[in-house]
């Protein structure tokens, strides 16, 4: 199914930032889409490796799929896979990255994103299932996981949840050099294997995790989740622990947990030289295929 992109801008009033995204749907469509909202994680962006094929893939499926960079993540749109925005890196917070999520969910429900009408409006509490209401599904990765997590817990809007490598907590994962760092300099720094930048996370995301524990709380928003939620994550994960997954299927077991290949990326890397679900490694794609499916099953009312 040929698939047309487009890009998108927009002002994220609570986090002050400027969010760019991209919308990819099926060539052609007219008829209000299932839509699904792509998180990336920390020291993430939308154009990392095969994030945007994972776009196509999704809207090969007939879905508009969302992909965005949270406005401080430190990735300028004339620069989409480098980090030039340190500054903003060095400010960003987990509640601004939950208020851009916010922002576009509802770009999308007010029709203010590129492309066909978005089936996005609250469904049922009780089922979230397709044929209660809207068809938006949310999946994040890593980070993004998390935030995506404390989302779809709270926004009714949201009817089906994926989660890639998922942490499980966001203030418990700070190092005690980190927070001494915080308290003694203002700032902590993290290396860029793959730049080679040092990074630095300003005293700003310590002080502002501190002040909303209980709006961050993962494990908290987990046990609240009566929604769909596919938790896929590898064994082999160097970055995430499995024993996070673990934890957030022990705070949720209806969710279904699906252990993949690959490590952190599942065998995904940046650069990716190739441009479709054809070219990534198979553990990539058995990845896509069985999230594809997710969405399928739980936003698509005839599946």
């Amino acid at each position: 199914m040929p698939v047309r992109e487009e890009a998108f801008t927009l002002d994220s009033p609570r986090s002050g930032g400027v969010i760019d995204g991209d919308v990819r749907f099926p060539e052609g469509a007219d008829a209000p889409l299932p839509v699904v909202v792509f998180c990336h994680g920390f020291k993430g962006f939308k154009d990392w490796g095969p994030f945007p094929a994972w776009g196509r893939f999704l809207a090969e499926a007939g879905f508009a799929s969302v992909l965005f960079n949270f406005s401080y993540n430190g990735v300028a749109a004339e620069a989409p896979t480098e980090f030039t925005e340190l500054g903003k890196f060095e400010e960003n917070t987990f509640t601004r990255e939950l208020d851009d999520l916010a922002a576009v969910i509802e770009a999308a429900e007010d029709g203010d994103l590129p492309g066909p009408s978005p089936d996005v409006q609250p469904g049922s509490a009780e089922d979230g299932h397709a044929g209660s209401g809207g068809r938006l599904g949310l999946i994040g990765h890593s980070r993004g996981g998390g935030t995506a997590i404390l989302h779809a817990a709270r926004d009714e809007r949201v009817q089906a949840l994926a989660t890639w490598s998922a942490v499980s907590s966001f203030i418990e994962r700070f190092g005690a050099k980190q927070v001494r760092d915080w308290e003694e300099q203002g700032y902590a720094t993290v290396q860029n294997s793959r730049t080679g930048q040092t990074m630095r996370l300003g005293r700003v995301l310590y002080d502002d995790a501190k002040a909303h524990r209980e709006q961050l709380d993962v494990l908290a928003a987990a046990r609240q989740m009566q929604k769909p939620w596919l938790l896929v994550h590898s064994r082999a994960d160097e970055a995430v622990s499995f024993a996070e997954a673990e934890a957030l299927h022990a705070a949720a077991p209806q969710a279904e947990l699906v252990e993949a290949e690959g490590g952190h990326t599942f065998g995904g890397a940046h650069p990716f030289d190739g441009k479709s679900a054809a070219d990534v490694p198979a553990s990539v794609r058995d990845v896509w295929e069985r999230t594809r499916t997710f969405f399928e099953e739980t936003l698509t009312p005839d599946a």
